[in-house]
This record gives C-alpha cells, sequence and structure tokens, in this order.
C-alpha cells in the first residue's frame, strides 16, 4: 500500500487496475486460510507458520520482477497465500501457551507484532525507494522476512518441549479443564452459531482494515498530497495507535474478568468500545487538515486492532484447542471474501465517483457496530462449547 501512488503514476494504473491487484491477494489470503487452520492444527505451529514465512518472503521480493497488472496480480495472490498461515498459527500458539484468563492480552500482543511490522515498512520503504528504487524495497522486505523465520526456527518449542520450562510454569499453562484431541471437520464447525459469529464478525470488518493497509496512501496522496516522502509520519502516527489498542484492547477485556466480570460480559464491552470508537471515521474525507483525518483514522486503526485482539480471543474462549485453528481459518476465509468484494467496489466507486472517498469511510464507521449485533445474536453468552473431533486422513 504505501508504493500504490508511486506504482500508479508509474505504471498508469486506474483505480479499479489497483482494485483488482489487491484484491486477488485477499481472495488468496482467504484461500489460503481454509487450507492453513487444518494444515497448523495437523502438523503443529513451529512448522507450519515456518512454510507459512518462506513462501510469503519469497512472493514479497517476486514483486521486484514484474511489471503489468496481471504480474502484480500474481505475486500478490502468492503473498496472500504465504501470509494466511500468520493469525491461524498466533491464536493457536496462544492457545498453546496461554490459560484463558491471559489470552486476550497475549493475542494482543502477538496482533501488535503485524503493526510493528507496518510502522518499521512506513519508515524503511520509502527511503528505499526514494535512494535504490522501488524494486529494492520489495527484495528488502522479503530479506528481513528470512531473517525472522531463522529466529523462529531457533527458538519457538510447545510447552511441554520447551527446555527453560518449569513444572510450575507448564501447570500454569494448562490449568484449564482438559480438551478432547483430534481434528473437526468443518460440517460440524459449520452447525455451530459460535462459528458463524465468528464468521460474520471477520465478514464486516476485515475489509476495513484491508482499505486502511491498502488504500490509505492513496487517500492521503489523492486528498491531502502526501506523496512518498512525506507517507512516513502519517503512516507511523496510525500504526503506532493501533499497536496501542491491540495490546490495551486485550488488557482492558482480561482485568475486566479479572475482577470478577463474566467472560462474556468483558470481552463484549471491549468489542463495544471498539465499535462505538470507529464511528467517527466516517469524518476523515472532510476533514479540513491532514493531521485532523490522521488522527481520526488513526483513533479508527487503534480501535480495529483493540477489537481485532478481542474477536480472535473468542474462538479460544468458545472452542477447543483442537479446533481453534479450523475456526479462525473459516472465518478468515469469509473475511478475505468480503475484503475482494469491498476492494473491487472501492475501486468502481472511485472511478465512478471521480474520486470520492466519502460513501467509503461512511461504510468503514458503521461496520463494527453491525458486526457485533450480529455477534450477540448468534453468540448470546460466550463460553466454552463441546466439539468432538474425528481424527481424519
Amino acid at each position: 500500500g504505501i508504493l500504490a501512488p508511486t506504482l500508479t503514476r508509474e505504471f498508469g494504473w486506474h483505480e479499479t487496475d489497483y482494485a483488482a491487484i489487491v484484491s486477488w491477494f485477499s481472495v488468496a489470503y482467504g484461500v489460503g486460510l481454509l487450507g492453513m487452520g487444518r494444515f497448523l492444527d495437523r502438523i503443529g505451529v513451529r512448522r507450519g507458520l515456518a512454510c507459512s514465512v518462506g513462501l510469503w518472503s519469497l512472493a514479497a521480493m517476486g514483486h521486484a520482477l514484474v511489471r503489468t497488472v496481471t504480474g502484480f496480480s500474481v505475486a500478490r495472490a502468492l503473498l496472500g497465500i504465504g501470509e494466511s498461515g500468520n493469525f491461524p498459527a498466533g491464536v493457536k500458539a496462544v492457545a498453546e501457551w496461554f490459560p484463558k484468563r491471559e489470552r486476550a492480552l497475549a493475542t494482543g500482543i502477538f496482533n501488535a507484532g503485524s503493526n510493528v511490522g507496518v510502522v518499521l515498512a512506513a519508515l524503511l520503504v520509502p527511503w528505499i525507494a526514494l535512494a535504490l528504487g522501488w524494486r529494492w524495497a520489495f527484495v528488502a522486505t522479503g530479506a528481513l522476512d528470512l531473517v525472522w523465520l531463522a529466529v523462529w526456527l531457533r527458538f519457538y518449542r510447545q510447552p511441554s518441549e520447551h527446555p527453560r520450562l518449569s513444572d510450575v510454569e507448564l501447570t500454569w499453562i494448562r490449568s484449564d479443564p482438559v480438551e478432547p484431541a483430534g481434528q473437526v471437520p468443518w460440517r460440524s464447525l459449520l452447525a455451530r452459531r459460535q462459528t458463524w459469529a465468528f464468521i460474520v464478525g471477520k465478514a464486516m470488518t476485515d475489509p476495513v482494515w484491508l482499505f486502511y493497509l491498502f488504500w490509505l496512501p492513496k487517500f492521503l496522496d489523492a486528498t491531502f498530497g502526501v506523496r512518498l516522502a512525506g507517507l512516513a509520519a502519517p503512516l507511523v502516527v496510525i500504526y503506532v495507535a493501533a499497536d496501542i489498542g491491540s495490546v490495551t484492547g486485550g488488557w482492558v477485556s482480561g482485568a475486566l474478568i479479572k475482577r470478577g466480570w463474566s467472560l462474556n460480559r468483558g470481552r463484549k464491552t471491549a468489542l463495544l468500545i471498539a465499535a462505538l470508537s470507529i464511528v467517527p471515521t466516517t469524518l476523515a474525507p472532510s476533514a479540513r487538515s491532514l493531521w485532523v483525518a490522521v488522527g481520526v483514522v488513526a483513533v479508527a486503526a487503534g480501535a480495529h486492532q483493540w477489537w481485532s485482539a478481542n474477536l480472535f480471543t473468542t474462538v479460544s474462549d468458545m472452542f477447543p484447542r483442537h479446533a481453534v485453528g479450523s475456526v479462525v481459518g473459516l472465518g478468515g476465509f469469509a473475511g478475505m471474501l468480503s475484503a475482494f468484494a469491498f476492494q473491487r467496489f472501492t475501486g468502481a466507486l472511485l472511478e465512478a465517483t471521480g474520486g470520492s472517498y466519502s460513501p467509503i469511510f461512511a461504510v468503514l464507521g458503521v461496520a463494527y457496530v453491525g458486526a457485533l449485533a450480529l455477534l450477540h445474536l448468534l453468540a448470546p453468552r460466550l463460553e466454552p462449547i463441546a466439539v468432538r473431533g474425528a481424527d481424519v486422513g
């Protein structure tokens, strides 16, 4: 997204061309999630995430080799398949390493990691692109992924295999009731209202975050004339706010539960705070200055990550460990298909209106309130459910 205005001018893309490129990332990410959830449930977090990161690092570097809309679409699709393992693996790792009462904060911390990456990209990508050209920006970010992969393989282990974990710590991690093993068929998960609650929550809010990632630089460029050299400061403010929201949102719901609130009340209160905080983002296109718009969007970005930390945690709140990856995969698939459609809609609407972002931000502002209402209808109480596992294959 950071290089979108630059590439649009260099290659003469229309809004619908750019929408096509980023939408193929979304659909590939969504399809990948269907397989990744099951893949991670079968082979484990350590090896599964290693495969995922390896693919997305190579795909990121592959952007440097293409010049056409089709070429960029293929590169983005491969990147989407690789990145699809990230959040299912993160949620599954949290379920392996933390008891339920601590998972929202842990999820918020790992979720914040993705925003740290965006902050670093906002600082590094413009500098690399201006100094060496945009192709080297893709090569550099892909290479950094490979460095992270080496660190991951060196240090990550399951709790039962970790050499520095004490018996007391392992007992704390396993303090929740024992859950059955075995994989769960999708038909069994899709028969549960709780699965659909998560699916709806993702489908209605994932398009918002993908809009922030892919379209914000174009919005800032078109509305306030912010070019590549000036993008770093606004994007850093926005994504630092997202980091703060991710960690704070996870901490708040956990703190409420520790004070005696029910799991259901604590999680949904946190989700409500996030949903209401995003409503003012509808004002961003009419802001009188760049920094007013950045402030509104920064609050919304922080609120989205606050929402996301708690929404992801509802899966491990309700489902046993052996089903978590599959449920997250199903929800992510729905979210990415919805994002695919929304990105195509965004491109077509911008073409039709001559570049007006106001209708788009109006949709973004009300999406979370609607999502929370439907989530509550489908899952009036967030509580553990029994899902019988079935060994397959």
